[in-house]
């Protein structure tokens, strides 16, 4: 039950977070998110923002994401060009209940922006299915010759398993951060692509991922739920994050103690936990195709009714009756009976335990210290806005700190050995994140020192910003680093990766570039 505002709304339950992200610059145009404390009533609640006497906005408290998290959001209400560097304080007052209090922010030089600083733009390039947006000096504008090419063949598959053409060039933003798992579809779809790219996503996957969507889109239907959207974009991409025999994969959840009873996942798809959802959405789909056929399944889809007060798994339960004669529980029986006629081995159960470990841990991190990544609440804006006004600060920028960037690595590098069947390196590389992660959230001033695998990616990534360098990837064996970084100093091209081996002499890493 809702509290009263009265008890709730004090200064220091809210969040404030601004936008762009590490550290504010003289040029930036700069966001608000007020972030309400759970269970406030701030029905009627309007929040303005204000520096030196100037309201930089005013806007009234509203759902965000797809969380539907309850905060106030000021979108670059303050632009800060022609300002001097200095520290300047913003005054927040939410009215009618009269709160208000002050937070001092400190704009920096706008020389001392990380690259690839302000020289920074929005570029566009066509290819025969699409129109591809990148950020110029990011890792997409380096890669982008031989993205082209993989991006119109994902295209030209997508079309040849849906049997229907786009109608439209399809619009491709490539973005140089991770945001959720790395994909969304609205009207354009969003990829994240970057050297350190945390989130593990295979981008031809992740593009025909969300290509399905926009062509599924199309198509319609009367009510499209949760479930049977997502799980259809996996069936047709053959899997979610990679490649993956569906049916088999699925069989090992229930085997692991993880299967999702049907109704519950229906009912709340995005709430439940996400690689489980999905893999089971897509192992689903594949069951009625494969049991009834794909236009039987088509029709299903396409006439699920509108669900009464919310409950979709009625709704799902009614089309099933009228198309299969089946009811829900019904068509969970025989799904269920199909996943333990699967041959399973220990090498696959591992695999979808681990992933689901992997994904878990990285949702973590991201509500710690990535928190406008986290997938229900993502900091994704309006492309189209964002183009015509040339704003990038808002991808490029996001929480880079050397620990940032050593969990980071950690994540990749047990994203590499998953998917290379090294699962007791994932399981090692995953257990150090996790201990960091304990460390972090009970309060331990040096948090890394709870793990010495984790420790010494973070001395790495001391090591190498010394020397100029931001880590990227790392491999270490037998005392041994093998280190993938890029350059500090901007390129327009992009960022120049290059390969560091590392040697520990006396406690201290010492990094020298790879001929």
């Amino acid at each position: 039950m809702a509290q009263s505002p009265e008890k709730l709304l004090e200064a220091g339950e809210f969040t404030v977070r601004l936008h762009p992200e590490d550290g504010l610059y003289v040029g930036d145009l700069v966001s608000f998110e007020v972030i309400a404390p759970p269970g406030a009533d701030l029905d009627e609640q309007e929040l303005a923002v204000q520096t030196g006497g100037q309201i930089l906005g005013t806007t009234k408290f509203g759902p965000f994401g797809i969380g539907g998290r309850a905060q106030a959001t000021l979108l670059w209400a303050w632009d800060t060009g022609g300002l001097e560097p200095g520290t300047y304080p913003l005054v927040f007052e939410i009215q009618p209940s009269g709160l208000t209090w002050e937070q001092e922010v400190t704009l920096q030089h706008a020389s001392a922006m990380p690259p690839p600083g302000r020289a920074a733009h929005w570029q566009t390039t066509t290819s025969n299915c699409c129109r591809v947006y990148t950020i110029s000096g990011t890792a997409a504008a380096r890669d982008l010759p031989d993205l082209l090419p993989l991006i119109d063949a994902q295209a030209e598959q997508a079309i040849a398993a849906f049997g229907l053409e786009f109608s439209e060039p399809i619009e491709i933003v490539l973005l140089p951060r991770v945001l959720g798992h790395g994909g969304f579809a609205s009207g354009e779809i969003a990829v994240s692509y970057l050297d350190r790219n945390y989130a593990n996503n295979d981008l031809a996957q992740v593009l025909h991922h969300e290509m399905v969507h926009i062509l599924d889109r199309r198509l319609g239907g009367t009510y499209q739920p949760t479930i049977f959207l997502e799980g259809l974009a996996v069936y047709l991409s053959g899997g979610h994050y990679k490649r993956e025999p569906l049916l088999r994969r699925a069989a090992a959840l229930p085997e692991l103690g993880l299967y999702l009873p049907l109704e519950g996942l229906v009912n709340d798809f995005y709430n439940s936990q996400h690689e489980i959802g999905y893999l089971q959405a897509g192992a689903l789909v594949q069951f009625i195709v494969d049991e009834w056929g794909w236009q039987a399944f088509d029709t299903f889809y396409r006439s699920i009714p509108q669900p009464q007060d919310g409950d979709e798994a009625g709704a799902v339960d009614q089309a099933l009756q009228a198309n299969f004669g089946l009811s829900l529980g019904q068509l969970e029986a025989r799904f269920l009976a199909e996943l333990h006629r699967q041959t399973l081995n220990p090498d696959l159960e591992d695999d979808v335990r681990l992933t689901v470990r992997l994904y878990d841990t990285v949702r973590r991190y991201q509500q710690a210290l990535d928190p406008s990544a986290y997938f229900l609440t993502a900091w994704l804006l309006s492309g189209p806005e964002m183009r015509s006004r040339d704003v990038v600060a808002d991808y490029l920028r996001h929480p880079n700190s050397k620990e940032n960037q050593a969990l980071e690595a950690l994540f990749v590098a047990a994203g590499d050995a998953l998917k290379a069947g090294r699962y007791p390196e994932a399981q090692r590389l995953l257990a150090a994140a996790e201990r960091t992660l304990d460390a972090l959230e009970a309060g331990v001033s040096q948090p890394f020192s709870a793990d010495p695998l984790a420790e010494e990616l973070l001395r790495l990534a001391q090591r190498a910003a010394a020397d100029g360098f931001e880590l990227q990837r790392v491999a270490i064996e037998d005392g041994m680093a093998r280190v993938w970084a890029t350059a500090q100093s901007a390129d327009p091209g992009g960022p120049k990766l290059v390969v560091l081996n590392g040697l520990k002499i006396g406690g201290d890493w010492v990094l020298q570039r790879s001929y």
